[in-house]
């Protein structure tokens, strides 16, 4: 297996591993005994995994625990943590959003369950409609200069948006946001190709993407429908219907051919895809076994060619008409 590689978080001298590990839906809830979790960030770590991406809302802050926790056998100063907050995190009206209120208590939270004095990187987990985006940015910029955070970023955020966060840094001598964590997958592909990568790039921010394999869809194990005992046969809202649309499985499906034709997991390629993006500094995988990071972590010895990524696209059809996404060559990449 390749070693791990390392890229700079967008314009910070800070560097996160091209792989990542997440907690959503798994750890700290019902999906994860501890000593699982444990296991999983314990082989993501030795492998070269130095970045943990975890939320408030994850667990309704379980998991923040679960991974503070986990994380004390190692040396802090040489992970990178992140939590986000915006969505509700009880019935009271100020325990949500992206208000001065919220944003101070729910830092202050967060840290008291990870067990740490600082976290490495804040995201606004949304954006949000009913505070000032100037209110957001200087309460981020208190946090960073009383150290408790070093660096802040957006979470699906629009590209206009993003732009007002610039701009209001800039206004108050601020620190402005250094990395958008956006949905990024072969499949879904419109939040990151366009407008939001053109302005990330104006501003040399960096991206960390989630979902990188489609909620499980690109790891193959839906080609032939959605097993009855599988976490996605619970699932009956429309949303998820579309994530698990026919066209999507027959994508799927034929991805999985051409992955098996060049001797790659589909996982792999998937997750080699994404990393793939010259904007896209670390993919953030999740893991309910040690084994699927070992498998994750097979997407280092992925070559991308030109031929293998024109087959893609021919079976994707999906790509934005002002889509900046550029292929780089082996070369290339090996040199981030």
């Amino acid at each position: 297996m390749a070693d791990m590689e390392y890229r700079r978080l967008g314009p910070s001298g800070m560097k996160v591993s091209a792989i990542s590990i997440g907690a959503w839906l798994t750890y700290g809830s019902d999906t994860v005994e501890f000593e699982t979790a444990k296991d999983c960030i314990r082989v993501a770590i030795e492998n070269g995994i130095n970045f943990i991406d975890v939320a408030d809302a994850y667990a309704r802050g379980e998991a923040e625990k679960v991974v503070g926790q986990i994380v004390k056998d190692y040396d802090r100063s040489k992970l990178v943590i992140s939590t986000k907050a915006y969505w509700p995190m009880s019935d009271d009206v100020n325990d949500r959003g992206l208000s001065r209120k919220h944003i101070m208590e729910s830092v202050e939270k967060s840290l008291k369950r990870f067990d740490m004095d600082y976290l490495d990187i804040f995201f606004c987990h949304r954006y949000d409609e009913n505070t000032l985006t100037e209110e957001t940015v200087r309460a981020l910029d208190d946090l960073i200069r009383q150290g408790k955070i070093l660096y802040w970023g957006t979470s699906m955020w629009q590209a206009h948006q993003i732009q007002e966060a610039i701009d209001a840094a800039d206004k108050y001598l601020a620190y402005r946001p250094v990395v958008d964590q956006p949905i990024y997958n072969m499949l879904d592909r419109h939040q990151v190709e366009g407008d939001v990568e053109a302005k990330l790039e104006e501003h040399a921010m960096g991206m960390v993407v989630f979902s990188p394999l489609a909620g499980g869809l690109l790891t193959g194990k839906y080609n032939d429908g959605i097993p009855e005992d599988s976490r996605a046969a619970a699932y009956t809202d429309t949303a998820m219907a579309e994530r698990f649309a026919d066209d999507r499985i027959r994508k799927a499906r034929e991805l999985t051919a051409v992955a098996q034709e060049y001797g790659y997991e589909p996982s792999a390629l998937a997750l080699a895809w994404a990393m793939y993006h010259p904007g896209v500094d670390s993919v953030i995988t999740g893991a309910t076994k040690p084994r699927h990071v070992e498998s994750n972590l097979k997407a280092l010895d992925v070559t991308l060619s030109s031929d293998l990524e024109k087959k893609i696209e021919d079976i994707l059809q999906n790509r934005p008409y002002n889509s900046h996404r550029a292929v780089m060559t082996p070369d290339e990449f090996e040199a981030i």
